[in-house]
């Protein structure tokens, strides 16, 4: 992250007892680590913040947070946003205005972070996890079709499908709607990591009932936290603003006809997201760059592949991921990243596949094969868009030396 200046960081006087001592300096190595997905300043959040705070505006309440709503909505494409706390909040919101409920399948690809099925399954929802293709590593829609087709038969279609757009990829989108739509079962996109992301033209996640956003501190747009739940149906939305708001009525006193959370985005978080989310084309561009230069460095090591991207999409590249097969020739995948992380370098296995997690070691799954290989041979490399091109020259010069040595 950019460092502030002393002279533009405002200096807060605390109370003796309240004083918090400063760390102790970083070490050569902690400061010359590279990590994933740090997040990258535009400059003009602390005047946002500064903006902020001046108005009085600290809570989930005010103008902030809406203006960065309709910001998101300008960016996808979706008509009707709600800015909320976390992906993992508008995720919930989700699955409560589709009306999931205790005992209801909810189905999803296995290759995704937790979050993408954690609500549901807190509601009391069975998940389903399906395999990806190799050629996009999401959600795969002929094996969607074949499982649809089996549970109609069985008249146990699922509550929802949550494709979920992977590593700044979206999901075939066109197609998992087409075949949902046939049976009449809602769609939740779960675009988290894909803001900036297309398919076929239009954005990540739009064309679904539903999608969510995710603006986390290691995304491509941060706000240091915050979602949002977003759809081309007012009527939903709204609900999702009334959970949002812990379902108060409107009325003089505290008034409720059912239950909701706290799930408002602070006007705080809103502003930060303003301030960057005019960046998201650069950010974009800088990933994708990143991507290409990756490509290039490593090109020509045996068994190293990079995560494709297929025809019908572009991806934001948010991170860049690769596989290493040792029967090609490459090292394993532990070997590389304890290697990369020897040399000061982070580097993450791609996402272990919900079917293999011990929480739901007995939910049932059509195939998983790909995503186990996935998970086995993918390693996902330094992708932050502030990346010099000596730090990636470092990553690049790291991994070519478990060939040569």
């Amino acid at each position: 992250m950019p460092s502030v200046s002393a002279r533009t960081t405002p200096v807060l006087a605390f109370p003796r007892a309240m004083r918090v001592e400063a760390p102790s300096p970083a070490s050569g190595r902690e400061q010359d680590r590279i990590l994933l997905s740090p997040p990258h300043l535009t400059g003009g959040e602390l005047a946002a913040l500064s903006a902020t705070l001046d108005s009085g505006w600290v809570a989930p309440a005010g103008p902030v947070p809406e203006e960065f709503a309709e910001a998101i909505g300008t960016v996808t494409g979706f008509p009707h946003v709600a800015a909320v706390a976390s992906g993992t909040a508008a995720l919930h919101l989700g699955y409560r205005v589709l009306g999931v409920a205790a005992g209801d399948e909810v189905w999803t690809a296995s290759l995704t972070y937790v979050a993408t099925v954690a609500p549901a399954v807190q509601m009391g929802a069975i998940p389903r996890f399906l395999d990806v293709t190799p050629e996009s590593w999401t959600l795969d829609p002929n094996l969607l079709e074949r499982e649809l087709a089996r549970a109609a038969r069985r008249r146990a279609l699922p509550r929802a499908v949550v494709p979920v757009d992977l590593f700044g990829q979206s999901c075939a989108l066109d197609a998992i709607t087409a075949l949902c739509d046939r049976w009449g079962v809602p769609v939740l996109c779960d675009s988290a990591e894909s803001l900036g992301a297309t398919q076929r033209g239009r954005h990540a996640g739009l064309g679904a009932r539903l999608a969510a956003f995710s603006f986390n501190g290691n995304k491509i747009v941060t706000a240091g936290g915050g979602g949002a739940l977003a759809s081309e149906d007012k009527a939903l939305i709204d609900a999702a603003r009334h959970l949002a708001t812990q379902a108060k009525e409107p009325a003089p006193h505290y008034q409720h006809e059912t239950t909701g959370f706290s799930y408002g985005l602070s006007s705080i978080l809103a502003a930060v997201g303003l301030a960057q989310l005019a960046a998201l084309p650069a950010r974009v561009a800088a990933r994708r760059a990143i991507f290409e230069r990756y490509l290039a460095g490593l090109a020509g090591l045996p068994g190293l592949g990079f995560m494709p991207e297929p025809v019908w999409g572009r991806s934001t590249r948010w991170l860049t991921a690769i596989t290493l097969d040792p029967a090609a020739g490459a090292p394993d995948r532990e070997t590389a990243r304890r290697a990369l992380a020897a040399a000061g370098i982070e580097a993450r296995p791609v996402w272990k596949p919900l079917h293999l997690q011990p929480v739901f070691r007995t939910a049932p799954r059509a195939g998983g094969a790909v995503a186990a290989r996935l998970f086995e041979t993918g390693l996902c490399l330094p992708s932050g868009s502030g990346m010099s091109l000596a730090q990636q020259e470092r990553v690049i010069a790291a991994l070519r030396g478990l060939w040569q040595g």
